[in-house]
């Protein structure tokens, strides 16, 4: 699993360290594997390392610091080295071990700034060290119109040295203007905004360097889970398991205007294990769900009436649903474990709980805010994305699944999970349906396990809905290849993910 920390997380964790005198020797093993990185980088792409140019934008504090040993370790290594100081001062230890190694130093000034923008768009590699984690807001004045006039034209390697500058490592919001980085090395642990969008779409690929102080991290303030936590979670049915055992799936789905919908859900579902699906929904959609799933028990009843571990609800429902409409409401109040997509929020009450998990993308989220009269630009979640799921889980009591390039998933008492394995071919019609089916799939089985005896109660929910998103990316990913993919591909490749974990 990793662990994602804010930077005030970090630099609280540093602070005896520093007290102890040993500040020096962190930056030095910072130093040490971002030059690695940027080692490793280069002979990926076929380059040489002697004759290969490396220019380090470098601001006045540590993480300037960081950039300068950096680019001093890698002049010594045969690559020609420029730094450009943006502010003028520099750390003083890191620019005199830099002229040591021979490396060439420009400070930043009105009158050169488009021959030092030129020269440093030419180098094969552009370390940004401009700003750190305790930087507040974003690069103004002449550093950040350097960074206006990189963007975009830096044919080489660009790696952001800890965190990219401007960018909020605490929530992922971006101050531009953001270089964005092929490869982001960050030192201790990973930070939260690394993790979150926007931030995610500027960091490129994230590397975690240990430098010593990892152990007086305290609890993280974000996680992802990696393959070998959907395997150690996953439900493995035993010897004598049945079909009620393995966890049998409500689904409330579809209506006469999006039928496919309850197809598509009920898909995810089976294709995630479930032993047993129970459709409830309008006869037309359920002689689609038959014939497209003759697995599926279909029917007109009661949610009420239903034996069932937990629920799908809302997948293609529409508000002149009435039926289904009411079906989402007795299935809401049974109790057990539910997922919510959007077409169920309008039955659902205004107070719920963390066992209820709904999976709005932004724009539904917006809506869902708004109904709670909290201000819902859309614009601005999309830069406040980790916020903004944060606030749906506080405000409504519920867990919240929030969809997107990455999923962010928020429970009440604060836990949050990122994951981000899914390809940008999966921004589909019906994606979401599956991901539902899924999700709905793994309370089923999950709710009671044993298996996630070690899961902290509060953050179970949470921990089984981003477990949903790993698999429904990475099953769309597989699916897709490289090329489009549709909703049904997904469905189908997820027992092929399940197979490899």
């Amino acid at each position: 699993m990793i662990s994602a920390y804010t930077g005030t997380q970090i630099r609280e964790a540093e602070k005896p360290f520093l007290a102890d005198g040993v500040g020096a020797v962190l930056m030095q093993r910072a130093a040490y594997g971002l030059a690695n990185t940027v080692v490793h980088e280069l002979r990926g792409r076929g380059r040489r390392l002697y004759g290969s140019s490396v220019a380090v934008l470098a601001g006045k504090g540590n993480n300037g610091g960081d950039g300068l040993f950096t680019a001093a370790l890698l002049a010594r290594r045969g690559l020609r080295a420029t730094a450009i100081l943006t502010a003028g001062a520099a750390h003083e230890a890191g620019l005199a071990e830099f002229r040591r190694a021979g490396g060439h130093v420009l400070a930043l000034t009105a009158d050169n700034i488009s021959e030092l923008a030129a020269a440093a768009a030419g180098a094969d590699v552009v370390i940004d060290a401009v700003l750190g984690t305790g930087a507040q807001g974003g690069l103004r004045g002449l550093a950040g119109t350097l960074l206006e006039r990189l963007t975009g034209s830096v044919p080489g390697l660009v790696v952001a040295c800890d965190i990219p500058s401007g960018l909020d490592a605490d929530t992922g919001e971006v101050n531009e203007p953001v270089l964005p980085a092929d490869v982001t090395v960050t030192f201790g642990a990973a930070k939260a905004g690394l993790l979150a969008d926007p931030g995610a779409d500027f960091a490129g690929r994230v590397h975690v360097v240990p430098i010593g102080m990892e152990a007086a991290l305290p609890e993280p303030a974000l996680r992802r889970l990696e393959a070998q936590d959907l395997h150690r979670l996953r439900p493995q049915p035993v010897r004598r398991s049945h079909k009620y055992t393995r966890g049998v799936l409500g689904v409330v789905a579809g209506s006469e205007r999006y039928p496919g919908a309850a197809v598509l859900a009920c898909r995810g579902a089976l294709a995630a294990g479930a032993g047993m699906v129970r459709y409830l929904g309008p006869p037309d959609v359920a002689d689609l769900v038959r014939e497209s799933c003759p697995e599926v028990v279909c029917g007109q009843g009661s949610s009420a009436e239903a034996h069932v571990q937990a629920w799908v609800l809302g997948p293609g429902v529409d508000e002149s649903a009435g039926d289904q409409l009411q079906r989402i409401r007795d299935a809401a109040a049974t109790g057990l474990p539910v997922v919510a997509d959007a077409g169920a929020l309008p039955a659902l009450p205004r107070i719920l709980a963390p066992h209820q998990i709904l999976t709005p993308h932004i724009g539904e989220l917006a809506a869902l805010l708004a109904g709670y009269g909290v201000e819902s630009d859309r614009a601005r979640l999309e830069g406040a994305t980790l916020a903004a799921a944060r606030r749906g889980a506080a405000l409504t009591g519920a867990t919240v699944l929030l969809k997107g390039a990455t999923t962010l998933v928020a429970a009440p008492g604060g836990t949050v999970f990122s994951q981000s394995e899914a390809t940008p071919w999966m921004a589909t019609a019906g994606s979401g349906d599956v991901l539902a089916g899924v999700l709905g799939a793994l309370l089923a089985q999950l709710s009671g396990s044993a298996t996630m005896d070690h899961v902290p109660c509060g953050d179970r929910w949470a921990a089984i809905a981003a477990m949903a998103a790993s698999l429904h990316g990475r099953a769309g990913a597989m699916a897709s290849a490289g090329g489009p993919v549709t909703a049904t591909a997904v469905a189908r490749a997820i027992p092929e993910v399940i197979r490899h974990m």
